[in-house]
C-alpha cells in the first residue's frame, strides 16, 4: 500500500482479505501450526521456507499487524513484542553483546533509563547520556571504539523534550553504529523517524497505537538502509554465521532490509519469549484503525490545555512542545509541525505537596501509571514511574520532584480544562 496515505494505512495496512477470507484480521489463537513431513517443518527451522511452527516465535494475527506499522513507518520489516520494555531491549541486545556500549538520551522514559542503566550493565553492556540538546561536538565526544548503538526518543516521556533526530542520526552514523529512536508518542501519524535518518524505531503500543488501555504491546520496525556488512567487525552478530541458528549470516541471507528483524525473532524471540499474544494484536489492530483520527484530536487538546495552564498563576511551568514559549518549539516544527502528542507537563507553584493537592481533586483525569489513553490521567513520575532514578538523574531527565504529567485524552477540551481549573483552586 506504498502508493496510499498513511490514514489508508492505518485502516487497512498489513492485511488484504482474499475472496471469502475474513474482512477483519484473524486471531489465530494457536500455539502450534501443523504440517504433513518433517521435512516440511525442517524448511521452516533453516530459514529455507517462509511460515510457523510455534507462537513463541512467530503468529500470523502477529506479523499483519507489524506490517501494518512498517507500512506507517516507512520500514521493510517489523515485529511486535510483549512490550515495549521488550522492544527497546531487543532493539538494543539485537546488536549489542557483553563488552559493547551505547550512547542514550539522558532524557528517556524513566523504565528505559533503568534498562539500559542497570539491567544491562549488568550484561556487561556500557551506557553515556547525553543531554538531547548536547552539540555535535559534545554527542562525538560519548563515542567510543566499542560504541555499537544511538538510543532516543522522539518526544521524550515526561520531560517532552524533542530529540534533534537528524542531528542524532548524523553523529551516529558517522560512528558507524545505527540509531535507535522510540517514537511511541507522536506516533507515525505525527512523525517518521526514518525520513530525518532513523535506523530502527521502536514503539510501546499500549500507548497511542492501542490508545484505549486494553492491550500491553511492543514494535520494532526496521528501515532496512543500515549496511550492516560495512561494519561487519561491529555487528559479528549479523554478519557472521550464527552457530546457534544453523550457521545462517543474517545480514548475508536477508540483506539490509531483513537482516535484524530476522536475527531478534529466530535468535532473540526464540531465547526470551516475549512475543505479544494474538488477542492482544487483535485488539492492538483496532486502535490502529482510528489511530490518524484520535491524534489529531490528543494533540489538540495537549495544546489547548498548555495554552491555558501557561497562563494560570498556580503555574510555575509548563512544557509542552507546541507552545511558542517552548524551548523544543523550533525544533518541534520542523520533526513535528502538525502537533505531537496529548501529553503536557507542568509544575505547579508549591512542589510536590501541591501537585498531591491538585491531583486528589481532578474529577475527570484519573491517577493512573499510564498515558496516551483515549481517557485523561496524570501522575507524579518522581514518585511513580521515575521513582528509581536519584536527584541527580532526575534533575538530568528533567523530571522535577513536582512535576505533573497529564495526558489529555479524547474528551472535550472544555470539559478538561474545567476539571484542571476546579482543581487547582484546591492548591
Amino acid at each position: 500500500m506504498s502508493s496510499y496515505e498513511l490514514g489508508t494505512k492505518c485502516v487497512q495496512g498489513g492485511y488484504t482479505p482474499g475472496n471469502g477470507e475474513p474482512r477483519q484480521i484473524p486471531i489465530i489463537q494457536s500455539t502450534t501450526f501443523k504440517y504433513n513431513t518433517s521435512e516440511d517443518m525442517g524448511k521452516l527451522f533453516d530459514l529455507e521456507a517462509t511460515g510457523y511452527f510455534y507462537t513463541r516465535l512467530q503468529n500470523p494475527t502477529n506479523d499483519m499487524v507489524a506490517a501494518k506499522i512498517a507500512e506507517l513507518e516507512g520500514g521493510t520489516a517489523a515485529m511486535l513484542t510483549s512490550s515495549g520494555q521488550a522492544a527497546n531491549f531487543y532493539a538494543l541486545f539485537n546488536i549489542c553483546e557483553c563488552g559493547s556500549h551505547i550512547v542514550a538520551s539522558s532524557t528517556i522514559y524513566g523504565g528505559t533509563f533503568n534498562l539500559i542503566d542497570v539491567t544491562m550493565k549488568k550484561m556487561g553492556i556500557d551506557v553515556t547520556f547525553v543531554s538531547p540538546d548536547a552539540s555535535e561536538e559534545e554527542l562525538n565526544a560519548a563515542f567510543k571504539e566499542n560504541t555499537r548503538a544511538m538510543f532516543g526518543e522522539t518526544i521524550a516521556n515526561p520531560a517532552l523534550t524533542v530529540l534533534d533526530i537528524e542531528l542524532f542520526a548524523k553523529v551516529a552514523h558517522s560512528h558507524g553504529v545505527p540509531l535507535i529512536v522510540d517514537n511511541t508518542f507522536p506516533t507515525p501519524v505525527h512523525c517518521r523517524p526514518f525520513e530525518w535518518g532513523a535506523d530502527i524505531v521502536t514503539h510501546s503500543t499500549t500507548k497511542y497505537m492501542d490508545g484505549h488501555g486494553a492491550a500491553v504491546g511492543g514494535c520494532i520496525v526496521d528501515s532496512g538502509r543500515f549496511d550492516w556488512m560495512a561494519y561487519a567487525d561491529k555487528y559479528p552478530g549479523l554478519c557472521e554465521p550464527d552457530d546457534s541458528y544453523h550457521g545462517v549470516t543474517y545480514a548475508k541471507n536477508f540483506g539490509k532490509e531483513g537482516a535484524f528483524i530476522t536475527k531478534a525473532t529466530v535468535q532473540l524471540m526464540r531465547d526470551f519469549g516475549s512475543i505479544q499474544s494474538p488477542q492482544n494484536a487483535f485488539i492492538l489492530n483496532l486502535g490502529l484503525e482510528s489511530l490518524h483520527v484520535r491524534m489529531e484530536r490528543h494533540a489538540k487538546n495537549g495544546q489547548e490545555v498548555a495554552e491555558f495552564l501557561e497562563k494560570h498563576p498556580k503555574i510555575e511551568r509548563v512544557s509542552f512542545p507546541g507552545l511558542k514559549s517552548n524551548k523544543y518549539y523550533d525544533r518541534a516544527m520542523k520533526y513535528i509541525p502538525n502537533g505531537g502528542c496529548g501529553v503536557v507537563s507542568f509544575e505547579i507553584k508549591g512542589g510536590k505537596s501541591a501537585a498531591e493537592v491538585f491531583m486528589k481533586n481532578l474529577k475527570l483525569a484519573a491517577i493512573e501509571t499510564h498515558v496516551a489513553d483515549a481517557r485523561t490521567c496524570c501522575l507524579n513520575p518522581a514518585t511513580s514511574t521515575h521513582r528509581q532514578m536519584s536527584d541527580a538523574q532526575l534533575k538530568a531527565a528533567g523530571v522535577p520532584a513536582g512535576l505533573v504529567r497529564m495526558s489529555c485524552g479524547l474528551e472535550d477540551s472544555k470539559d478538561l480544562i474545567a476539571d484542571i481549573a476546579q482543581a487547582l483552586e484546591c492548591v
